[in-house]
């Protein structure tokens, strides 16, 4: 059979090299000089490939439509695609939080892998070919291209990517291909992406970072959702791995509130109990003093103007309801969510294809016989780790060897 793949990022290069592995003519179509360039700055450059977990695990960390996952991810699991790129001649290292990345910590080696992968068997890669349009009459697809019009395919694989990065070449082409075919597509937005805020003070704390914190958000007053680890305030509001995971649950919805727990080992009387020591120990210090044993220095003045109490007060001086004051706002201390960041900012596009409409086995659209999709296009999306690259991957494989 001939078969069209659109796009060579993850999903697309997976797809079109067991595809053609299998004995399929393939042709590859990329919009980019180049393979894989958003593959090349995940990860900072050194390309978290996939997360060194079961299939369960990897559901777990899926924030849209995980069930439909399933299939693809037992299909092809996160051992094998390590095996893959080993298999491939790239080695590989286990990172906290099981991350899998090259032990050359490029993102070039994996990239180098997969098109070494599909020229071995045979695929004819494109570059520089944007794909325009694609047609199904009298049974095959057509390919039109800024360099051309590519006839009689029996069955096209669309890995075209969500709207994130746009620089790369994520326009959102394959929502209106799929549109087109007559599939729904939920509203996209960003996912993995940082929150921005409404605090006057939040320029001053540009590059603060914390660690060992817990973010909270409550929606509509009720307790919905928490994550403890690193964090950091940007020029806008806040960034790092609980905050981009924050987003991806918080993104669609309104009446958030967020605050940050600084101290989530302790207890509220623990903590009282702990500040009482040091009012102790600091005799005539200032409050700032007492605060800066329990924030960094650049959090101390908004920190104090919250609650009320000036800087410069003595520490000793404070009654019990100013010192319950502190332990409450160390335990809760609010921040104003004005909304997460833009599409142009996000590490995952959330939203895309609803998958009611793609059966999760072999990744084909109910819709139209012939007609593949896998990786971003489609309405799934998990956190930071290496889980949306082991979509990817799995969603490819099983779109390229369902054929």
């Amino acid at each position: 059979m001939r078969v069209a793949v659109i796009g060579g990022g993850a999903s697309g290069l997976i797809a079109a090299g067991f595809c053609a592995q299998n004995g399929h003519a393939v042709d590859l179509f990329e919009v980019n000089e180049k393979l894989g360039k958003k593959l090349f700055i995940t990860g900072k450059g050194r390309c978290n490939v996939v997360n060194a977990c079961e299939p369960n695990e990897v559901i777990n960390n899926v924030v849209n439509n995980s069930k439909f996952l399933y299939s693809a991810l037992n299909s092809f699991t996160s051992q094998d695609a390590m095996a893959f790129f080993e298999n491939m001649g790239v080695s590989l290292k286990i990172e906290r939080g099981n991350r899998v990345f090259p032990v050359s910590d490029k993102s070039s080696d994996i990239i180098k892998a997969l098109e070494r992968f599909n020229k071995q068997n045979g695929v004819n890669i494109h570059l520089n070919h944007k794909v325009l349009s694609i047609e199904k009459t009298n049974g095959v697809f057509n390919i039109a291209t800024n360099c051309g019009v590519y006839n009689t395919y029996d069955a096209t694989i669309c890995c075209t990517g969500g709207v994130t990065y746009s620089a790369t070449g994520s326009h959102g082409d394959g929502y209106q291909f799929a549109k087109k075919f007559g599939h729904s597509i939920t509203e996209v937005v960003p996912g993995l992406v940082p929150i921005l805020l409404n605090d006057h003070y939040i320029k001053t704390l540009e590059g603060v970072s914390l660690k060992n914190v817990k973010l909270v958000a409550l929606h509509s007053n009720k307790l919905f959702k928490e994550f403890f680890g690193e964090m950091l305030f940007t020029s806008k509001g806040i960034s790092g791995p609980i905050v981009l995971s924050m987003s991806s649950y918080i993104n669609r919805l309104t009446n958030i509130d967020l605050y940050i727990d600084f101290k989530p080992a302790l207890t509220y009387e623990q903590l009282l109990r702990r500040i009482e020591r040091d009012i102790d120990e600091l005799g005539n210090k200032q409050v700032s003093s007492l605060i800066a044993g329990l924030l960094p220095r650049a959090l101390i003045e908004p920190f104090l103007e919250a609650i009320n109490i000036m800087p410069t007060f003595k520490a000793k001086s404070l009654n019990s309801k100013q010192i319950q004051q502190i332990a409450l706002a160390l335990k809760r201390f609010d921040l104003k969510y004005k909304s997460v960041d833009s599409l142009d900012f996000g590490i995952i596009t959330s939203g895309g294809i609803k998958v009611g409409e793609i059966n999760p086995k072999t990744m084909e659209s109910k819709l139209v016989k012939g007609l593949y999709f896998a990786g971003e296009v489609l309405d799934v999306d998990a956190l930071t780790g290496g889980f949306n690259l082991q979509i990817a991957f799995s969603t490819g494989y099983v779109a390229g060897t369902s054929i």
